[in-house]
């Protein structure tokens, strides 16, 4: 179990991101299409995961904007968005915005919340995600994480991004 912050109150995660160095657990997200999207799917790809609580919140949307701008153009590299919205939420949300440069998986059925530790188990945000950066390399190790430690707050953009440089 791990501690963050929403507006400076402590909140508590399922658990803990993979260690880096670590094979990234499998995983099974609902794409847009209401499709399976599979961890095994970027086998060979350099895959930045940006996991936050919802894309309709300021910070995740900014998040996702931010990823889209600059992982454009970047070879062999997928951005995938996760979090507990509908398939639909996600779909609107990219359709009005623009963003083609990203992926996204909705975790509304499976357990990829828990497989990460990133579940927040109590406050008012119970049952949603906590937002975190996970990188994983084209052999499927985890290459750098991130735990936000306030969830109002952005992920390091930078950080992640060199993980695959």
């Amino acid at each position: 179990m791990a501690t963050v912050t929403l507006r400076g109150n402590p909140i508590h995660t399922s658990g803990e991101l993979p260690e880096v160095g670590s094979q990234a657990p499998d995983f099974t997200v609902t794409g847009t299409n209401l499709g399976d999207i599979k961890r095994d799917d970027f086998a060979g790809k350099n895959l930045i995961l940006n996991i936050y609580p919802s894309v309709d919140t300021a910070v995740c949307a900014i998040s996702t904007r931010t990823f889209n701008e600059r992982a454009a153009g970047r070879d062999n590299t997928v951005v995938l968005c996760v979090s507990q919205d509908l398939p639909f939420a996600f779909g609107r949300f990219c359709g009005a915005e623009g963003i083609a440069n990203v992926q996204t998986g909705s975790v509304f059925r499976g357990s990829f919340l828990d497989d990460y530790g990133v579940r927040i188990v109590d406050g008012p945000m119970r049952g949603l995600a906590a937002r975190s950066v996970v990188v994983v390399g084209p052999d499927g190790e985890v290459k750098y994480t991130e735990l936000v430690p306030e969830i109002a707050q952005e992920p390091d953009y930078d950080s992640a991004l060199a993980a695959i440089d």
